[in-house]
């Protein structure tokens, strides 16, 4: 590892142009005063022809593939060669901050520009990737950009539609695609060696920790259910305690037991109720029904399904002791995503030597990294972020973070693809 490969001094002005291209994609946004862009907009397009000319600036050929992602190559030592991908996603949910996504998209770039500037060429290619969504803002479907280059779309995927009416089939349309040609954005597995995806952390650990970098482990598996607690509603004044049959209450012991049980494992795995509603819904009424979600994510599928399991047990027992009915319904689940092994290493080892010792960390959002690593090895650098804010206007990073952050990024670009190139 060529510890040498950047200064201090040339990550700084590296990262001073990075703040600013954020700043000038955040004024990309279908709305004033606020950033929001969305897959095939008008927005994204003019984000994805911005990022191109920034792309061809640092030396790379550019083309925008078949489902809308905007995509750069860097050529290696020889003309041909496999490439190492870097890169993350230029849409963003409503009202949105600038840094998730596009931080990584524009790190990556200027660590080409970099390697173009000084005549570097190293035993890999290197393409840059701007994934065109990843956050399923307007069809409610998630990773269309990454999905596109494993090949993975479901065929049903082109009949969803926007609020508008306007299916993803249209949409391609209306933006100078084919939908007929969306199979021509997979790539071979033989053309690329490895993923890297730098990204906010969009959590407080690293602030807690007093550093700027982490290393991720693995992005959390995902389960939700809706919960329904049914017993039988009466009137508040006449019914004796003794003989309710309260939903809420049920539900109330439940949802206690979510959070005792979840703190009791693994620290890594977490549990929310995030919603709760009583039926009837009067304050005279005892409620006869509670509709709830569980939301359960952490970095192991096994441990994540012996904790449902266990939570599911108790929504019985607490319901059989109380005289109810309880029902659980999952409607959505996503696997653990593991980081590769010698992507992490080479990343803790880069770490290491820019701020003095590596954090390991599981994310516990999703990324494009999670539908690449089906495919190939995949690994994610975090920068911190202000109280761990994201998806808000309120996302702040700091310019000496992503100066760390670029350093590293470029020793383990270089040390990786000396090894992988061999």
């Amino acid at each position: 590892m060529r510890t040498e490969l950047m200064s201090g001094e040339a990550a700084r002005i590296a990262a001073d142009q990075i703040m600013r291209r954020c700043d000038e994609l955040a004024r990309i946004s279908e709305s004033d005063g606020q950033l929001t862009r969305v897959y095939l907009s008008p927005q994204h397009l003019r984000a994805n022809a911005q990022v191109g000319e920034w792309m061809r600036a640092a030396g790379m050929t550019v083309r925008q593939d078949s489902v809308g992602n905007i995509c750069g190559r860097y050529e290696g030592q020889q003309p041909g060669a496999p490439a190492l991908l870097l890169g993350s996603h230029l849409d963003t949910v409503r009202n949105a901050g600038r840094y998730d996504g596009m931080l990584g998209v524009l790190t990556a770039i200027e660590t080409v520009g970099y390697l173009h500037q000084h005549g570097i060429r190293l035993p890999l290619a290197l393409e840059v990737v701007g994934f065109g969504d990843e956050e399923g803002t307007r069809f409610g479907i998630t990773l269309l950009g990454s999905r596109g280059l494993t090949g993975s779309w479901p065929p049903d995927w082109l009949e969803c539609q926007d609020r508008q009416g306007v299916s993803v089939a249209q949409a391609l349309t209306q933006a100078g695609l084919a939908p007929e040609h969306i199979g021509l954005a997979e790539r071979a597995p033989a053309e690329i060696v490895g993923y890297l995806e730098l990204h906010i952390e969009q959590g407080p650990r690293l602030e807690s920790a007093g550093l700027a970098l982490g290393v991720v482990t693995a992005i959390n598996g995902a389960r939700r259910l809706n919960i329904i607690f049914t017993g039988r509603a009466g009137h508040a004044g006449t019914v004796p305690m003794s003989q309710r049959h309260d939903a809420l209450t049920a539900a109330a012991e439940w949802i206690l037991q979510v959070e005792r049980l979840t703190q009791g494992g693994d620290p890594e795995r977490v549990a929310t109720v995030g919603t709760l509603q009583c039926l009837p819904g009067a304050a005279n009424v005892i409620p006869g029904e509670a509709r709830l979600t569980l939301d359960i994510r952490g970095p192991q599928d096994e441990g994540l399904d012996a904790l449902l399991d266990q939570l599911l047990a108790q929504g019985d027992t607490i319901a059989a002791r109380r005289g109810v009915r309880f029902q659980a319904q999952e409607y959505y689940r996503i696997a653990a995503t593991r980081c590769d092994p010698a992507l992490q290493s080479c990343l803790n080892e880069a770490v290491s030597a820019v701020q003095g010792r590596s954090l390991a960390l599981p994310s516990g959002a999703g990324h494009d990294a999670i539908a690449i690593a089906e495919r190939w090895p995949s690994g994610m650098l975090f920068v911190r972020c202000r109280q761990g804010i994201s998806h808000h206007p309120d996302e702040s990073v700091a310019a000496d973070d992503v100066a760390q952050a670029i350093r590293a990024l470029l020793l383990t670009v270089d040390e990786y693809a000396g090894t992988a190139g061999r």
